[in-house]
This record gives structure tokens, C-alpha cells and sequence, in this order.
């Protein structure tokens, strides 16, 4: 699903035969190009780089006085950017606010806008002194989370592990999350750890939805391998047609990491990874305290057959139960006394 634009018609597809033509009419129409996701680029203000990727750059800022992230998704006048590459970035662009523009949710980052051209803006250097910006680059402008990635935190806490009631809500916020993201037909194809963020209060955010997609009324539509080894669904890594089930696959396997606080497959390489849980069925091996309710939803979540996965909304409910049920039994409160700690701050490139 492409927008399309006042003045000038964007569509990828029809254009694909000679994208240098593609590139040359689009910059030069982008004046005329006026979305409701358009943001003022006066009222922003950039203050300094907060990681470097390898499809963009982050920067923290300010706009209409609130903390923003802002992502610079390539600079095709750098020189070195081919046309091919400069059209994909362009479409990642078009793609990523396609499916970001209208969602709120308080556990998906939110969406504040973006913008067709940067120029006018002073940017940061790696110095953080100020230099001009490109002209022919696109940002997408998120809300700033001052914390770290859930993978980054259930490192540090590996030792001690989270308290089960902690672990607990992390797993059922993130089931809501996702399951907003279902209902409105997005399939985030990338759901690791790495790419969910905790604000200040610990509270688990969605991000890293350069991969998402609207799903295909034909999920023929969908193949090919997408997303972080360890994570795939069987099905993607075998380049079959999927949907929205490799989601709650990966869901499975971050719920496993957050009650173990271990990395899955920690042992092996990634290629083994991916021929190991396509032949052999390998998934992370639960350990002997693990109740056997979560063992019981995490191994419906990455069943090897997608169509007994359940959909994310029957996790949520099944989820929402338990904690209805047993939230005055003994297992929420006999477990270790040291809580996971918080590092704010962190640098992050999984907006």
C-alpha cells in the first residue's frame, strides 16, 4: 500500500522500469507533495545524534515542545548512494509511514509525523556540531523513549532474572500491543526483543517497523525471508506464504527470553539456527521451574503448524485470566527479591 500525494502520484510500481526517472520527477514535484502526516519542519528542532545505523541516522529533538526521535532515512547526495538504493529508501520511507501513521497504542511508539525533504534544518554532525542538511532526504519524527531495548535489559538482568509478576506484564503488555497491531491488519514481520523499547517506567513499546507490512488479502502475496534468525517462523525461513501468525511465533520466543532472561540458541551459529528449527523442530528448552501454563501458551505460539497458533487477541485473553486467577497465589509472591534494574539513556537504533 502506497500513498499517494497532492500533485503528484506516488506509486512505486508503475515506475520500477527506470527508477532514475522515478527519483528525478519525485524530488521535483516535492513541493507539491502535501500529506496529513506532513510535519512543520519550523517547530523542530534538532539537538543531537543519538545512534547511527545502517539505514539512517537518530537524532533526539524537540518538536512543538515535546522530546522527539527523529530518523534521517538516507541522504542520496552523499555520493555514494546508488539509484537503486536511493529508490528503496525512498520506498522504506513510504512504507514505514503507510503503517505507522495512524496507530496509537500505549504499547507501540507513537507516530508524530514525518517529512518529504529536509531542507532548512541544521543537523548534527558525530561532533554534534551543526552543519546544513540535505536536501533530498526524508525523516520520520517518533516519540523519544529515554530508555533501553528489552534484549539490553534482560542481559543485565540474567543473573537474578525478573520477578514472575514482572516477567508477567512484560509478556501481557506486549500481547496487547501486538494485538492492536493485528487488528489493524499490520504484520510486523520483526518482533524481537531488540526492537520492543521500555520507557522510564519500565513499560514495553513496540518499534522497529521498518519490515512491517499491511497484510495481504492473499497470503499467497507474502514469502520470502524477513526478520532476525532465532525469531523466524519455520514457514518464512522455508519461503513459503505466510501472515500474520510469524508474529506470534516470534511473540512465543520473546516470552520464553523474558521469563529466562537467556538468549535463544545462544550456542549456536545463526545458520544453524535456521536449518535446525526447520528440520529439526528446535526451539529454546524451557527450564525445570517454568510454569507449566506459560510452557503451555508459549509452545501453542511457536507450534510449527501457523494455523494452531492462536491469534494474538485469544493470547491476550488467556493471558488476562491467569493474572485475574492468580494474581494472590503463592507464585506471585515467592520469587526473587532482587528486581530487574533500569539503565536510562541507552542508545538506540530500533525506532
Amino acid at each position: 500500500m502506497y500513498p499517494k500525494s497532492q500533485g503528484f502520484d506516488i506509486d512505486f510500481r508503475s515506475w520500477y522500469v527506470d527508477q532514475e526517472d522515478f527519483l528525478a520527477k519525485f524530488w521535483a514535484s516535492k513541493r507539491e507533495i502535501q500529506e496529513e502526516w506532513q510535519i512543520d519542519l519550523s517547530n523542530l528542532d534538532i539537538k543531537n545524534v543519538v545512534a547511527n545505523g545502517a539505514y539512517g541516522t537518530l537524532y533526539k529533538g524537540v518538536y512543538n515542545g515535546r522530546e522527539v526521535a527523529m530518523k534521517i532515512l538516507g541522504n542520496v547526495e552523499d555520493g555514494h548512494t546508488t539509484t537503486a538504493e536511493a529508490f528503496a529508501l525512498l520506498q522504506s520511507f513510504y512504507r514505514q509511514v503507510a503503517v505507522m501513521q495512524h496507530l496509537s497504542h500505549p504499547n507501540v511508539i507513537q507516530f508524530h509525523g514525518a517529512s518529504v525533504g529536509i531542507s532548512g534544518l541544521k543537523i548534527p554532525s558525530k561532533e554534534n556540531s551543526m552543519e546544513p542538511s540535505p536536501s533530498k532526504a526524508c525523516c520520520v519524527v517518533l516519540e523519544y523513549i529515554p530508555g533501553e531495548t528489552l534484549r539490553k535489559h534482560l542481559i543485565r538482568n540474567s543473573r537474578n532474572k525478573l520477578t514472575r509478576r514482572k516477567a508477567f506484564k512484560l509478556a501481557l503488555d506486549l500481547a496487547r500491543g501486538l494485538s492492536y497491531l493485528h487488528s489493524k491488519n499490520i504484520v510486523h514481520r520483526n518482533f524481537t526483543t531488540e526492537n520492543i523499547l521500555l520507557d522510564i517506567y519500565g513499560r514495553p513499546k513496540i518499534a522497529g517497523f521498518r519490515l512491517a507490512r499491511f497484510e495481504a488479502q492473499n497470503h499467497r502475496d507474502k514469502t520470502g525471508d524477513v526478520g532476525t534468525p532465532g525469531y523466524i517462523a519455520p514457514e518464512v525461513l522455508e519461503g513459503k506464504s505466510y501472515n500474520r501468525k510469524c508474529d506470534i511465533y516470534s511473540f512465543g520466543i520473546c516470552v520464553w527470553e523474558i521469563f529466562s532472561c537467556d538468549t535463544p540458541y545462544a550456542d549456536l551459529r545463526s545458520s544453524e539456527v535456521l536449518s535446525s528449527v526447520v528440520q529439526q523442530k528446535l526451539r529454546p528448552k524451557f527450564s525445570k521451574n517454568c510454569p507449566s501454563w506459560l510452557a503451555s501458551i508459549i509452545k501453542k505460539c511457536w507450534d510449527e503448524d501457523s494455523e494452531k497458533r492462536p491469534e494474538m487477541k485469544e493470547v491476550v485473553e488467556m493471558l488476562e485470566t491467569l493474572l485475574e486467577e492468580d494474581e494472590d497465589n503463592d507464585w506471585w509472591r515467592f520469587t526473587p527479591t532482587i528486581r530487574g534494574s533500569f539503565t536510562p539513556g541507552y542508545p538506540y537504533m530500533h525506532y
